[in-house]
């Protein structure tokens, strides 16, 4: 089918990877439906207007909400083949630091706003016997460091809800591809997209370095291209046989073969100990 026929869903496409992937489909023909916090602000930033582009202004954590955009977006386009749920923020911090109320404001975005788009949009994906959901999750999202654990949280559950749907819709002809870009220079590091814990404990003083550090050090030198990662997102979509994950960056590259070393290493060490549970036959 033709580019003009197909229709993404795209969320979190204010700035960043999702907006820069909103305008490189817009450019390539596709139907794009764009969804944001602010309508206004969205429309502003891609700054195209189309009979092809649908600006959304939606709030992820409300499941009513989710659902009407979708709705809105079958009754204008037709059908929703492909989603990337993009939307999503980092918290830094200690685990000790990292109020209730943060946790659980990290979680309902970066997870539960997705399980909401995924759930709103699979019926019309099984009707259609077709699909390619494309979560957007972090190499973040297979290895953990001291300051991120919450945010590493949220993307370990988006890779474990991933792995388990890509199963799940696999006989209905619906793909599941997670990509896990390492460091990509966006905005992300700025005070919209990172936020730091309220509540700082002097005494984890490595965790204020690392703060430091992201907020002021890092940005601007990250290694990604995010024109780059949104291109690649275009290409796996028509790949008849995507992978489940996919990293981006040599970065990401080298933190995951760290878990897998670091993994293979403990449990060999740990191999007897793991063995002597078993009952003995």
């Amino acid at each position: 089918m033709k580019n003009e026929n197909k229709t993404w869903f795209v969320t979190g496409t204010s700035q960043g990877i999702g907006l820069i992937l909103v305008k490189q489909l817009l450019a390539q023909g596709f139907n794009v439906a764009a969804t944001a916090r602010n309508k206004v602000s969205l429309k502003s930033a891609v700054g195209i207007s189309s009979t092809q582009f649908l600006p959304l202004e939606v709030n992820l954590i409300d499941e009513e909400s989710v659902k009407k955009a979708v709705s809105t977006t079958i009754e204008h386009f037709g059908s929703i083949d492909y989603v990337v749920n993009n939307a999503g923020y980092g918290l830094i911090g200690g685990i000790e630091e990292s109020s209730d109320a943060e946790v659980r404001a990290n979680f309902d975005v970066n997870v539960f706003g997705l399980l909401n788009v995924t759930r709103a949009i699979l019926p019309y994906m099984r009707i259609a016997k077709f699909g390619h959901i494309i979560n957007l999750s972090s190499v973040f999202g297979l290895i953990a460091g001291a300051g991120w654990g919450v945010y590493c949280g949220t993307k370990f559950a988006v890779e474990g809800i991933s792995e388990a749907l890509a199963q799940e819709v696999e006989p209905f002809g619906i793909n599941v591809t997670l990509i896990e870009p390492g460091y990509v220079r966006t905005n992300f590091l700025n005070s919209s997209s990172l936020i730091a814990s309220k509540n700082p404990i002097e005494d984890y003083t490595s965790i204020r370095e690392g703060v430091n550090a992201h907020q002021n050090d890092l940005p601007g030198k990250q290694l990604g291209d995010p024109d780059k990662v949104a291109d690649l997102i275009i290409k796996i979509s028509q790949n008849p046989d995507p992978p489940l994950r996919l990293l981006t960056g040599s970065d990401a590259y080298g933190f995951a073969n760290y878990k897998i070393d670091s993994l293979k290493t403990e449990m060999e060490a740990n191999k007897e100990l793991t063995f002597s549970t078993d009952f003995v036959s």
